[in-house]
């Protein structure tokens, strides 16, 4: 079974990724495999407590998009480009298909060969020339190993078809023949003496031992097969190495990392039925039909701090979510199956996530206790927040307790390492924590900044404001909204798009106001700024 990948929204802030770190280690403790990701770059804040607790950071999840790999294509379905004609023929009918890619003696793709391939080569070929390996002939013969001096076979094809007599007067043998032949003695002598390439032995025939020791000293290879010289000849075409009937021209291929939309959209225009599957070191993985792509395994997902599509992973109606754990309301993500859902209004998603490893009896490690720690301190504000609860409260105090940890303390370290704007761009910092919001046929964005210095926002709040007008005018919103909370205050600035003045006054019950507008008190964007506009533009 693959990973699951469980993560947070686009946005990373300390909530979601310590929820998706602190819930995929007791998935794993429970036997399910997962492995948590982020949807994008961590702040400072997140590092800190990353840092803090020696936890890797997670790897980052681009999309979860279905790929080539993710369809139940053929894999390892390939064949060595010197197989012969009939071993190849063989492979695709045994497993019901009519191509296969061939490939070179390190599995990197070559080619693609088909029956049509194979039949154009039978009607069209060269019936006189023969390119393959000692061991090929052998196999596709059922041949006897009688002498092998060399492993490469290549020459032209000569039958003893005539009476001995008519053959030793009117054939001239060289060193590059093939030889067909019965148990006919005098040609046999023949042959070795000219030192041809391979003598082919037909009808279980005998040989004498002086002519195998001349055969040794000339370097003739000799096999020995029980089929009668008409079979052996209407055979040995099919000894030839696969490679020597290829078309010229690399077959198209897709990447296992390719997207399946983007295979089904290439397919239909170039209308075949099979395709090679390569790595992107040109290793072949195997081989995908058209007639295969229906059957596909979806990546598997377990979200956590959100349950909105606009916030989550791109591509996640390809995906399989298989779990929520969530403190927001219900949005739009829809399963087509059910699902666990684990939903309660609390101030922070590790807050949940406490109570499953307490109902499923895991043991919490240190750093997963620091994590969640640092997780609902920084949802709650330090427990501050509106949307804190005595859940929350109880958590943290057992968990500080447990870690013998002064957690006020601890989380001054944290917001201070957070809050911090240096080296931050005014498009960054206003993008760091923005998320997107939908009330029927329109959009509003709140974005979130704590900060310990709002005059060092203010005092450039004309550029903040600009900026903030294109993003409404460029992204169609009805409001875009920033706020910058005072965590030592306990309250928020707004700043807005100048359109929107009236809407976020009547949304907070400010007629008087400004850019910069302090409105003390305000810190939840969940339960005090979001509820609040929707209900004005709705």
């Amino acid at each position: 079974m693959n990973k699951i990948f469980v993560f947070g929204h686009r946005k990373p802030d300390t909530d979601s990724v310590t929820s998706a770190i602190s819930l995929s280690y007791l998935k794993n403790q429970l036997g399910i495999k997962t492995e948590p990701r982020v949807l994008g770059d961590i702040n400072r804040e997140t590092q800190f407590v990353l840092n803090y607790f020696n936890v890797e950071k997670p790897k980052l999840l681009n999309d979860v998009k279905l790929q080539v790999k993710d369809v139940n294509y053929h894999k390892d379905y390939c064949i060595n480009e010197k197989a012969s004609i009939k071993e190849v023929y063989d492979y695709m009918i045994t497993r019901g298909i009519t191509g296969i890619p061939l490939v070179n003696d390190n599995k990197e793709f070559v080619s693609l060969v088909t029956v049509k391939n194979i039949v154009k080569s039978l009607i069209n070929g060269d019936f006189n020339y023969l390119s393959t390996s000692y061991d090929n002939i052998v196999k596709v013969l059922d041949g006897e190993k009688v002498l092998k001096s060399t492993d490469e076979i290549e020459g032209n094809i000569t039958v003893a078809s005539f009476r001995s007599t008519t053959f030793l007067n009117n054939v001239d043998l060289c060193k590059n023949d093939v030889l067909i032949v019965g148990d006919r003695h005098s040609i046999i002598e023949y042959a070795v003496n000219c030192g041809v390439k391979l003598i082919i032995i037909t009808g279980n025939g005998e040989i004498k031992e002086e002519h195998i020791n001349v055969a040794l000293s000339n370097h003739v290879n000799i096999i020995r097969t029980n089929f009668d010289t008409f079979h052996t000849a209407k055979m040995i075409g099919l000894c030839n190495y696969i490679k020597n009937i290829v078309e010229e021209g690399r077959a198209y291929t897709f990447d296992v990392e390719d997207y399946y939309d983007d295979f089904v959209d290439m397919s239909a225009k170039l209308k075949h039925n099979n395709y090679p599957v390569v790595d992107k070191n040109n290793i072949c993985r195997g081989l995908i039909r058209i007639t295969d792509i229906d059957d596909k395994d979806k990546k598997k997902v377990i979200l956590v701090d959100h349950n909105e599509e606009e916030q989550s992973v791109e591509g996640l109606n390809e995906a399989e979510i298989i779990e929520v754990v969530d403190h927001h309301k219900i949005g739009n993500i829809s399963t087509n199956n059910p699902i666990n859902f684990r939903n309660m209004s609390v101030g922070s998603t590790n807050t949940i996530i406490y109570n499953l490893y307490k109902e499923a009896k895991i043991e919490i490690p240190y750093e997963i206790k620091g994590l969640m720690l640092s997780g609902i301190l920084s949802d709650t504000l330090v427990l501050s927040s509106p949307t804190t609860t005595k859940y929350d409260i109880d958590v943290v105090e057992k968990l500080a307790s447990d870690m013998n940890i002064d957690y006020k303390k601890y989380s001054i370290e944290m917001f201070k390492e957070g809050t911090s704007l240096k080296g931050k761009t005014k498009e960054e910092i206003i993008n760091v924590d923005a998320k997107l919001f939908n009330t029927d046929d329109k959009r509003f964005i709140v974005s979130q900044v704590f900060t310990l210095d709002f005059d060092e926002i203010n005092k450039e709040k004309d550029d903040y404001i600009r900026i903030i007008d294109k993003i409404k005018d460029d992204r169609e919103l009805e409001v875009y909204l920033l706020v910058v909370t005072d965590i030592v205050r306990n309250g928020s600035y707004v700043f807005y798009n100048d359109s929107s003045k009236n809407i976020v006054g009547k949304a907070f019950g400010i007629p008087d106001l400004y850019q910069g507008y302090y409105m003390g008190g305000i810190v939840s964007r969940k339960k005090q700024l979001v509820p609040n506009i929707m209900e004005v533009i709705r």
